[in-house]
């Protein structure tokens, strides 16, 4: 077989295989072209009997919605039956509601004009009991007019009596000078009987009873012109420094110029130390302040009469503690800290002061330097609250006396500015107050009542006067300060060698904490007008030579006792 016939016979098979696939393709689609045909007839059914379904239940839907559409209707007549009934209710109900609002009305305005009316009745029996009162206050003001009529009636006459008595002591000056004449026409008479005398001698003697006499008188018109003008200035110095103190009470804070710090436990005392001492003495040159640690149980004691350094340290050392970490660097960093705060908080110590006081216009540098004093004390005495007590104290016997109340106070306020930095200027605390008051422009007479208030110059006005007169009150009353014992052991030692050194003085005793001197005297030597001029220079010299608070009372006593025996 040659290749021919294989292609040929090759040819033929797949064209038979070609036709037979072609045969059975178009079957297979005739097929395929029935069972669509009837799947479409079947689904042209079914949605036929869907449409019809739809369409009975529109129909059905329809039949419904004009039952509802009936059923609507009906509910719409009756709700406008039922609107038209409640519409006809409800004005009727507005008309009875009218009708009782109109009502009500005329019961408010009934009670209206009832109200006014008591309330006019009222008014005017509140303008009656105010005239009344007005009445009432002007019978006693003029009650009081004829009080001050009648006061000012027996100043008159007081000054009356006191012009007799100048011219009683006029005529008694005359007399005197008529004995005195008398008394010389007497001396030279004895002169001329004294011929066996020497000149010398005769002179020493009749100069000698002169002067006996002149002291005897004067000593006598002293003791009367003292009786009257103690008479008259005890009863109006002791109301005014009376109505002073009961006008004002302060508290004290009793602090001391040391400081101490409670500890834990004594384990703290060897932190603050440190190792070979390093902490103390960092704290120490930092500070300015001693720092005191003994065997005293769990405290230490802050030793300096610089009394902002030692808060400053104080602070300081109770903030380590508390921090824990103590040590050279730490250290200047705490009390550089505090140092700055209680410097800011100084002038709003100064500030409060004279806000309590009722003062303004002061010097940033004044109310700093018065802040200061919060942390300086007097004899345990702090000196910021005394400053505030004294303004009080001279601003109430200024109102008493007539005189300006705000620079009376003002004065008293700063009348110890300069214990502020006494410690560090030399000289009195006076006399540096004073000047820096006058550098800080405050008024000539304030600046003089402060560097007068310690006697360093002379009084010359009411004011100062008055502010050495708060300054005593505010430092002698009790539980104001307190002193050692040493110290007050001494003054009472000084005030009786005082006293026991003026001849004719036979015993002295300090009484009342050195308050009163009670002074006895030989009656032999010393006569009832020299006893008075003996008192007078007791509390003189005690002025001069002595520092105390308050003031001492010096009280002579002469007795003359008579004894006999009965056989």
């Amino acid at each position: 077989m040659d290749i021919s016939s294989l292609i040929i016979g090759a040819v033929a098979t797949g064209a038979i295989v070609y036709f037979f696939m072609q045969s059975k393709a178009q079957a297979g689609a005739a097929k395929v072209a029935d069972e669509a045909r009837q799947k479409a007839r079947e689904e042209a059914m079914r949605e036929a009997e869907r449409a019809t379904r739809d369409a009975e239940a529109q129909r059905q839907a329809a039949e419904t919605a004009r039952i509802e559409a009936e059923r609507l209707k009906s509910e719409a007549e009756a709700l406008r039956q039922k609107a038209q009934i409640e519409s006809e209710n409800l004005q009727k109900k507005l008309e009875l509601e009218a009708e009782a609002a109109r009502q009500k009305a005329e019961l408010a305005a009934k009670e209206l004009a009832i109200k006014a009316r008591q309330e006019a009745e009222a008014s005017v029996e509140q303008k009656r009991i105010e005239v009344t009162r007005v009445e009432q206050r002007l019978g006693q003001k003029e009650e009081q007019l004829e009080k001050k009529a009648a006061m000012y009636d027996q100043r008159d006459a007081e000054l009356v009596r006191r012009e007799q008595r100048a011219r009683d002591a006029e005529r008694e000056q005359a007399a005197a000078d008529e004995r005195y004449q008398a008394l010389m026409k007497e001396a030279r008479e004895r002169l001329e009987k004294a011929a066996g005398l020497s000149s010398e001698e005769a002179k020493r003697q009749i100069i000698e009873g002169i002067v006996e006499d002149a002291n005897r008188e004067a000593s006598k018109l002293v003791k009367r012109a003292e009786e009257e003008a103690n008479e008259e200035a005890r009863a109006r110095a002791g109301r005014i420094v009376g109505i002073a103190i009961q006008r004002y009470a302060g508290e004290y804070t009793c602090e001391r110029t040391v400081s101490t710090i409670h500890l834990a436990s004594d384990e703290q005392k060897g932190r603050i130390i440190g190792r070979e001492g390093r902490n103390i003495r960092a704290l120490e040159a930092a500070t300015g302040i001693d720092f005191i640690i003994d065997d005293t149980p769990e405290t230490i004691i802050l030793s300096g009469y610089h009394p902002v350094r030692r808060e400053v340290a104080r602070r300081a050392v109770e903030e380590l503690l508390k921090d824990g970490r103590i040590h050279p660097a730490r250290i200047e960093e705490v009390v550089e800290k505090h140092a700055k705060e209680v410097d800011a908080s100084l002038k709003d110590w100064g500030e409060k002061a004279i806000f309590e006081l009722g003062l303004t216009n002061f010097h940033p540098e004044v109310l700093k330097l018065m802040g200061s004093l919060r942390y300086r004390t007097s004899y345990t005495q702090n000196q910021w609250q005394h400053a505030i007590e004294v303004g009080f104290l001279v601003g109430a016997m200024a109102s008493e006396l007539k005189l300006n109340v705000k620079d009376a106070r003002r004065a008293g306020f700063l009348h110890d500015l300069g214990k502020a930095v006494s410690h560090e200027v030399e000289g009195g605390h006076a006399v540096i107050g004073a000047d820096l008051a006058k550098k800080y422009g405050e008024k000539d007479h304030i600046v003089h009542a402060i560097r007068a208030h310690h006697d360093d110059v002379k009084p010359e006005s009411i004011l100062a006067h008055l502010v050495a007169a708060g300054d005593a009150i505010s430092g002698a009353r009790p539980g104001a300060r307190s002193e050692n014992l040493d110290s007050y052991v001494k003054r009472l030692e000084d005030l009786e060698r005082i006293s026991l050194s003026f001849p004719g003085v036979e015993r002295a005793f300090a009484i009342q904490a050195g308050r009163e001197m009670r002074v006895l005297v030989d009656n032999a030597k010393v006569s009832d007008e020299m006893a008075v001029m003996l008192s007078r220079d007791i509390a003189r010299k005690v002025e001069d030579e002595l520092t105390y608070p308050g003031q001492v009372k010096v009280t002579v006593i002469r007795e003359t006792r008579a004894v006999d025996i009965a056989r």
